[in-house]
């Protein structure tokens, strides 16, 4: 049976989702948790291979077990976080159809990047924030990424993927559903954060903290409102603004309809 698993995990003490040899990653903890529990190979597909310092709530992961009741995967969860944690948590554990890929059966994506914008840092924060030391314009930003909804070409933003063995080169073309700024507080410190939103169907890589960096820029009056139509019809990432820091970005939650 194909089961699917929501997991939550703090990017900050493993090297990305994907398994890796050698150095700690989400994914190669998952797989030898559920190996030594199952006492049989695991593979997993996931609805996105997040960076380094990347943080999750909603990452979703699919794998094969041997059929089981739905109060057995509840207990099987159960054991997965008792075993797994802190920095790791399967917040849901359910069965799916045989057909359902993590990956490809997904419809849409949703991150969010949070932003400390005062002088002072916060150490509570250093691990969970980018830390940018001037107030930041928020209506510009607001404006400027509302040029990014829409299907574009978003080569400017990614990072440049190898060509495939055809010799053809990976399309960056990627529809934007919606994009949103707001002031939050976080809970713990009570810090005033900016906290940016994107949904898309799909994202290519680093393409959320290439197009955060870039409306930081605006924010901070380095590059105009009205900058991103002629940075997307560039197709060069030189066009764009550094990227953001890994630490500030989270994987919300992924669609499947």
């Amino acid at each position: 049976m194909k089961v699917r698993a929501v997991v939550a995990y703090d990017g900050a003490p493993f090297h990305g989702f994907a398994a890796n040899a050698g150095v700690p990653t989400v994914a190669g903890l998952l797989v030898g948790v559920l190996e030594r529990i199952l006492r049989t190979k695991v593979s997993l597909t996931c609805a996105g291979r997040t960076d380094r310092g990347v943080h999750a709530v909603g990452q979703v992961v699919g794998f094969d077990l041997s059929e089981r009741s739905d109060e057995d995967l509840e207990v099987l969860r159960g054991i997965v976080n008792r075993r797994i944690g802190p920095s790791v948590v399967l917040s849901a554990l359910e069965r799916v159809e045989e057909e359902f890929d993590a990956r490809f059966s997904a419809t849409g994506r949703t991150y969010r990047y949070r932003i400390l914008d005062r002088l002072e840092p916060d150490p509570m924060l250093a691990t969970r924030v980018w830390h940018v030391p001037h107030s930041l314009d928020l209506a510009a930003m607001e404006v400027a990424s509302a040029d990014l909804v829409g299907l574009h070409d978003f080569t400017s933003f990614c990072l440049q993927q190898d060509s495939r063995p055809d010799g053809s080169s990976p399309t960056m073309v990627r529809r934007v559903t919606a994009t949103s700024w707001r002031r939050v507080s976080d809970g713990p410190s009570g810090a005033d954060l900016l906290e940016f939103e994107v949904s898309a169907s799909a994202f290519c890589q680093r393409m959320v903290r290439s197009m955060v960096g870039t409306l930081v820029a605006v924010g901070r009056g380095e590059m105009a409102v009205d900058a991103m139509p002629a940075v997307l019809a560039a197709r060069k990432r030189q066009a764009a603004a550094d990227s953001a820091p890994a630490q500030g970005l989270v994987l919300w939650s992924v669609n499947y309809s």
